[in-house]
């Protein structure tokens, strides 16, 4: 019988790149995203076998909703041997604009609660099972904050600290927890960017690098490992020069910018 790899986010980019790549190595997929039509056409496109893929709608930023189709999951496909809360939003911010501090509500509900949300339903039944992997995405925009990100960067720096808390908490019990912080991955999510992408990465190649560290059970990876040096420098760096070098920087789109 094939692993199960549970992903959301998987109607585009990263989550879809991240399903293909599992589908290669023998995997059965449950695919969760709000279009579920987009991972219909998707499947059919790659020819698919439909024994081994399941389709659940939800949105995770509304908890009901990404519980349910957890569930729904145990129930029609079993417990996943991989979980990959890849579902999320960045939009950005600026907080003296009251609209935008809905949109970093809505940023948390989706990068935050709704990766705990993915998370819950299967945690008893690895725990009971003793084994399985949590593998929650982050960012390098999660190591320091960025001019213009903070409802994202925020978001991610607090999926770092989630992932890291819930690894102590499950360590003993034969469940891993893994952080994966990609970089800047070429995906609908950055193509709006309109600021310098160093070390840009097609989602395919993040994919493969992402599959083989899980598989590999490392509890924390950059990708791409440029990205990596440069996250490591990040944290070192002293404010003022942190600041310096980020002057000027174009700030991430709003929600009311096209």
């Amino acid at each position: 019988m094939s692993k199960l790899v549970l992903i959301t986010g998987a109607s585009s980019g990263i989550g879809q790149a991240m399903a293909w790549r599992f589908y290669q190595a023998g995997y059965s997929l449950a695919l969760v995203a709000r279009r579920t039509q987009d991972i219909q056409t998707w499947a059919k496109e790659k020819s698919l076998t439909a024994q081994r893929f399941q389709i659940y709608s939800a949105d995770v930023s509304s908890i009901d909703s990404i519980v349910a189709a957890a569930q729904q999951c145990l129930e029609r496909q079993g417990v996943p041997d991989v979980v990959i809360a890849n579902a999320g939003i960045s939009i950005g911010m600026d907080s003296a604009e009251r609209q935008d501090l809905d949109v970093m509500a809505r940023t948390f509900a989706t990068n935050n609660t709704g990766l705990a949300a993915t998370f819950h339903a299967f945690i008893a039944p690895m725990v009971q099972r003793g084994s399985g992997q949590l593998v929650g995405i982050g960012s390098v925009a999660g190591i320091r904050g960025l001019p213009g990100h903070g409802a994202y960067c925020a978001s991610k720096a607090a999926v770092i600290a989630y992932c890291e808390s819930l690894r102590g908490e499950l360590r003993h019990h034969g469940v891993q927890v893994v952080t994966i912080c990609p970089g800047y991955i070429d995906t609908p999510l950055t193509q709006k960017n309109r600021y310098a992408m160093p070390f840009l990465m097609p989602a395919e190649a993040f994919a493969d690098k992402a599959f083989l560290a899980i598989e590999g059970g490392v509890s924390y990876r950059v990708i791409p490992w440029q990205m990596g040096v440069v996250a490591k420098l990040l944290r070192v760096l002293p404010n003022a020069l942190l600041d310096r070098v980020l002057a000027g920087r174009p700030r991430k789109h709003r929600s009311n910018e096209v």
